[in-house]
């Protein structure tokens, strides 16, 4: 069964907030979720670029009140 996490990087930047979805990646399995808070705008562009890099998916990504929601599914 997927699961889906929230790993709360606000207040870190580039590339901390990448470097801790790189650790949660490799604790999760295959169909989960991860849900990256980040308010390092660079975020919104450095996860989706090592995501697609690397094969995983990215489910979406916003913005509110100046929080960046990334939001990407393990794929293998």
């Amino acid at each position: 069964m997927s699961e889906k996490r929230t790993i709360d990087a606000r207040g870190t930047f580039c590339p901390g907030p990448l470097m801790e979805l790189i650790a949660g990646i490799k604790q999760a399995e295959i169909g989960d979720e991860l849900e990256v808070l980040s308010t390092d705008e660079g975020s919104a562009n450095d996860i989706p670029e090592w995501v697609n890099k690397v094969g995983h998916e990215v489910v979406g990504t916003s913005e509110a009140a100046g929080v960046w929601h990334v939001v990407v599914r393990k794929t293998k």
